[in-house]
Order: C-alpha cells, then sequence, then structure tokens
C-alpha cells in the first residue's frame, strides 16, 4: 500500500483503465486533480476553450477508434452545468465519455459557497451514473465502477463529482494490484438466434437494419459477413452508416425522413422482413410505426433490454451485444448453407441494386450562388476512401447523408439524437486527437458553425489539422424550410450587412459575419468559394494547407439562400423540391412499371 492523495489516485486509476488523452479547463475546485495530472505526465490535456466544447471533443475522441474513452474535465459549477449538453449528447447516442468536475469543499456544503451547485443531480438523467464523492478512499473505487459502467450493457456517459477537500486529502491505496472490473455484456442464445433464421427464411424481401450498436462493439466486418452469407440486403442507419461500405452490392441504401436515400425508403417499402441489430428505431428514421410497420415483420436485436418494444413491438426481440449476436448468426447461418438450408435472395437483391442504380438526386448543378448539392458532389471526389466525416444538425447535414459516400465504421460522426448546434467543431477535433493520420472534415452550416467557433483555436494551438467545410446560406436553414408549415421566415435570417466588407465584394456583404477574418483571427487558414466550378481545386489546397501548416482549414462556400433538401412526413412521402436524377430510361414511368417504386 502507498499513501497518496485522492487526486492522484483518480489519475493512476485513469491510466490502469488506458486512458491516455484529457480535455478541459483547469480552475480553482479542480486544481488538485490537474496538479496529479501534471505530476504524472502520462495523459495529455487539450485546453478547450469552453467546458461544453470539452465534453464534445470528448466524444468524438470516444467515438473515433473502438476501445477508446474521452475524458473532460472542469471546475464546479458553471464547468459541471456546460458539460450537460456533452453528457445528453453522449447518453442518446450511447457513447461512453467520463466528465470530472470539481466541488465546493464539504465543510461548506449548503452554506452559498462559489460556485457550488449540485451538479450530482442535475446530471443524473443524462448520464448512466452521476456521483458527487464524499469520502477521500472512495475514489479511486467510483473511478473503477464509472469504467465498468460505461463499458457494460449499453454504453453511456458518467460523471464524477469531486470535493476539493476530497482530490486534497490523503488515501492509502495499491494501484499495482488494481484491475479493471470485468465488463458485463448480454449475448443471444442460440435458441434465439435459431428462430431469428427461421423467421428470416420464411420471408421473401428481407432486409438488415443496421444501427450505431455495431459500430460501438466494432462488428461491423461481422455483418458484412452476414450480409454475405445469407445473400440479404442491408439498410444502415444514420448511426450506422459506414457499418457496409456504400458500394458494395448488399448496401441498400438509408431510409428515413431525412437522412435517406431515394432508394433506401423505396426497398424499405418493398421489404417484407426487417432483422434489425443495435438500432433505436428513431423517428427520424422510421416516420410513423403505422407506415414503417405495414406489411412487414421484425426481429429486433439490442443490447439494452428497455429498448426492445419501446418504439414500436417486435414479433421478436432479443437482448445482446451487436457482436455476440452477429457472431452468433454467423456460425448457425454457416452451418446452414453447409447443409443447404439457407434460402437464395439473389432475385430480390438485385431488385434492390437496381433501385440503387437508377433512384438517384441530381447533384450537378453549375449555377452561382452555389446549390448545396455540387457541394457534396466535389467532396466524393476529393477526400479519400478513408475519410472521416464529422458533423452535427441541420441543411448541411441532411443534405450530406443523402449525397456523401461513406465506406467504413466510424467514417460517419454525427451527433445523432441530441443535434446540439456548435458540436461539429469540437468532436471533429477530438477525433484528430484520436488519430492525427486521418483525414478528418468537419461539415458544417453557418450557425451550426458559429456556436463554438471559438474552439479553432485549440486546433491552431494544439496543432489538430482538418478541413472544415462550411456553407454558408447565411440562414438557420433547416428551421427556416420547417417553418414553410407555418407560412413564415422568422428570426431565421443570419444575413445583415457587414460595414467591414468593402462594397467592392458585392453580395458577400449581405451574407453577414466575415467568417474568413475571424479564422483567420483564431489562428487558422481559410479559403472562400463562389464559383461551383472551383469548389474541387479549394478542396485539394484545403488538403495540402492541413497538412503544410497542421492547424484547421476552412473552406467556406457560398450557397444561394434559398435551397430545400428533401425531406417528409413519412418514408412514403418524401417532398423531393428539386430534380430527381432518374437514370430510368423511361424515366419514373420507367420506374413504377418497372415495380422498382413499390
Amino acid at each position: 500500500m502507498a499513501k497518496m492523495k485522492a487526486a492522484m489516485a483518480a489519475v493512476l486509476v485513469m491510466e490502469k483503465e488506458g486512458v491516455s488523452q484529457a480535455f478541459g479547463v483547469p480552475a480553482a475546485a479542480i486544481n488538485p486533480l490537474y496538479s496529479a495530472l501534471r505530476e504524472r505526465q502520462s495523459i495529455a490535456h487539450i485546453l478547450a476553450r469552453h467546458v461544453e466544447a470539452a465534453s464534445h471533443m470528448a466524444e468524438g475522441y470516444t467515438r473515433a477508434r473502438a476501445g477508446n474513452i474521452g475524458v473532460c474535465i472542469g471546475t464546479s459549477g458553471p464547468a459541471g452545468t456546460d458539460m450537460i449538453t456533452g453528457l445528453y449528447s453522449a447518453s442518446a447516442d450511447s457513447i461512453p465519455i467520463l466528465c470530472i468536475t470539481g466541488q465546493a469543499p464539504r465543510a461548506r456544503l449548503y452554506k452559498e459557497d462559489f460556485q457550488a451547485v449540485d451538479i450530482e443531480s442535475i446530471s443524473k438523467p443524462v448520464t448512466k451514473w452521476s456521483v458527487t464523492v464524499r469520502e477521500p478512499a472512495q475514489v479511486p473505487r467510483a473511478f473503477q465502477q464509472a469504467f465498468h459502467l460505461m463499458r457494460s450493457g449499453r454504453p453511456g456517459p458518467v460523471l464524477i463529482d469531486l470535493r476539493f477537500d476530497v482530490q486534497m486529502a490523503e488515501i492509502e491505496f495499491d494501484i499495482e494490484t488494481y484491475e479493471p472490473l470485468p465488463v458485463y455484456k448480454p449475448a443471444a442464445t442460440r435458441k434465439q438466434v435459431e428462430k431469428a433464421l427461421d423467421m428470416l427464411a420464411a420471408a421473401s424481401k428481407p432486409l438488415i437494419v443496421a444501427g450505431g450498436g455495431i459500430v460501438n462493439a466494432d462488428a461491423s466486418d461481422l455483418l458484412v459477413e452476414f450480409a454475405e452469407l445469407t445473400g440479404v440486403p442491408v439498410i444502415p442507419t444514420l448511426m450506422g452508416w459506414g457499418t457496409i461500405p456504400d458500394d458494395h452490392p448488399l448496401m441498400a441504401g438509408m431510409c428515413g425522413l431525412q437522412t435517406s436515400h431515394r432508394y433506401g425508403n423505396a426497398t424499405m417499402l418493398a421489404s417484407d422482413f426487417v432483422l434489425g441489430i443495435g438500432n433505436r428505431w428513431a423517428n427520424r428514421h422510421t416516420g410513423s410505426p403505422e407506415v414503417y410497420c405495414k406489411g412487414r415483420s421484425f426481429v429486433h436485436v439490442d443490447i439494452e433490454p428497455t429498448q426492445i418494444g419501446r418504439v414500436f413491438s417486435p414479433d421478436f426481440g432479443i437482448v445482446s451485444d451487436a457482436k455476440a449476436a452477429l457472431q452468433l448468426l454467423n456460425e448457425v447461418a454457416r452451418e446452414r448453407k453447409a447443409a443447404g438450408r439457407l434460402k437464395d435472395y439473389g432475385v430480390w437483391a438485385a431488385r434492390c441494386a437496381e433501385r440503387k442504380k437508377l433512384m438517384h438526386r441530381k447533384s450537378h448543378y453549375t449555377e452561382a450562388p452555389i446549390k448545396p448539392m455540387r457541394v457534396y458532389e466535389e467532396m466524393n471526389k476529393v477526400f479519400p476512401r478513408d475519410t472521416v466525416y464529422v458533423t452535427t444538425i441541420g441543411l448541411s447535414q441532411i443534405a450530406g447523408a443523402q449525397f456523401l459516400n461513406v465506406y467504413g465504421p466510424r467514417q460517419w460522426i454525427n451527433c445523432g439524437q441530441a443535434g446540439p448546434l456548435g458540436w461539429t467543431i469540437p468532436a471533429a477535433l477530438g477525433v484528430v486527437a484520436a488519430d492525427p493520420t486521418r483525414t478528418v472534415v468537419g461539415l458544417s452550416g453557418d450557425y451550426d458553425f458559429q456556436f463554438l467557433i471559438e474552439e479553432l483555436a485549440v486546433g491552431a494551438q494544439f496543432r489538430l489539422p482538418y478541413v472544415q467545410v462550411l456553407v454558408n446560406n447565411s440562414y438557420h436553414g433547416l428551421i427556416r424550410q420547417s417553418q414553410r408549415g407555418f407560412e413564415m421566415d422568422f428570426c431565421v435570417q443570419l444575413a445583415f450587412d457587414n460595414q467591414n466588407i468593402p462594397e467592392s465584394e458585392g453580395d458577400l456583404r449581405s451574407y453577414g459575419v466575415d467568417h474568413q477574418a475571424v479564422v483567420q483571427g483564431l489562428g487558422c487558414k481559410s479559403l472562400r468559394v463562389t464559383d461551383p466550378e472551383k469548389i474541387e481545386s479549394a478542396l485539394r489546397e484545403a488538403q495540402a494547407m492541413a497538412r503544410k501548416y497542421s492547424v484547421p482549414v476552412v473552406v467556406e462556400v457560398i450557397l444561394e439562400k434559398v435551397t430545400n433538401v428533401a425531406m417528409g412526413t413519412e418514408i412514403d412521402n418524401i417532398n423531393e423540391f428539386e430534380d430527381i436524377d432518374c437514370r430510368h430510361p423511361e424515366g419514373r414511368k420507367g420506374l413504377e412499371l418497372a415495380g422498382l417504386l413499390e
């Protein structure tokens, strides 16, 4: 046993649990922990400009690589409340991050101490566990329990609140004998898998819906193996995008009200059986259950028992980690294939592939101001196959999901359910911190970009290079589009006459914020594009600049101010708004006659 401050014990436990990177903002109530971090020099630290941003950095860091757990640190009071949005985001998308806050000394409890707040109670609804440690000897075990809970069952975030005097107190602790607790993950049984495959065999037009749980379980290769063994096409959810490469013959497109492909929705509507693995049946994927479920039966596999039946009642539910379920599904499917007991779905898969070939949205627009669809077309041309895209919410993200290509897991890092504006920049910085060798591309509209724009200075200070694509229409665009239903365009305009932009710049002056000046003032590099034919060269130049200067490089593309992006109220009722790139020689009528719009 060794005598040490409780704060030091916390750092030693984090080391044993595999933590090598933290994000945060030091201040008085958490300084004892920072003192231990400084003494050990084993956990790198990136100084955020805002504590909410630190929590988003931690989430990006976790999501970048299997096994990572991002850590964010802040002082008492507002640091903890600033983290709530990050905790909500991580909790909603099943992402483990550890938030550590300082707190007033025990003697000052309920005595109006500066920046003292009951962060344990505030954060409980958006964490797997939230605890204020009141006894110094409990510190190492609180951290041990935190890592155990974050990794067990459905992953998620934890908050540990450390009182100042608890951090400073000396305790007896033997780190040499410390071991992480075994992780609990439920697993499907042979009987359950047999029944699921029997139900699959009874279908004629089956689909696999692949959710983010497959990414979390690091089981994408197993998913592709299962799809190839059975010949069943795959529809990834937005959080599961990349579990099967976009150009794989059995990748059938995404389904949903917004972030969907025309062929994905058409294929879902034509199906008669769905095996969902690691997905939540979130409403932007399903629309109403009445439309989504009509005419098809469902098997749902999820690690969280209370998720089964939450949105609608499946015909059969299996509580299991995605990797464990897929391992057994593959084992049984191989046995059935060897015995000649697997059904041939070749005709159905070919129909799905035909939709994928023919049912597209137009992206090649040549006019200026630039239409957003053209931006994603050029991004697909320029960025390499293993590019990691990071984005949060808005028309930029929705159009990105409709037009970009993703070829592997953890290459589409999207804040799914919470969708906080400002998430993209800090999350991208967290991704780069996890693996500086990857090509990382952030995607933001101008409002998302402005929310936490100051974090670009973090990228400059800590040499975190990536390309940030900024599509600027000077609008809070998704809300402007949704206001169509109220016949208004109210308080969503970001444009104003910026008197600091010369009149010679013409229309740019009317777009408001001079992002180029701000980006450069924060120590980063920037480019601006107004001609669609110059997008490609600007993106290539940005990549070269990021490598040369090792800082974020922002490519601002000036868009037309109003573009409605395809979306609707149901998966069978999508308003396309823009032109359809129908590749059937007889147009839409040909698709109907071919039965591709079932």
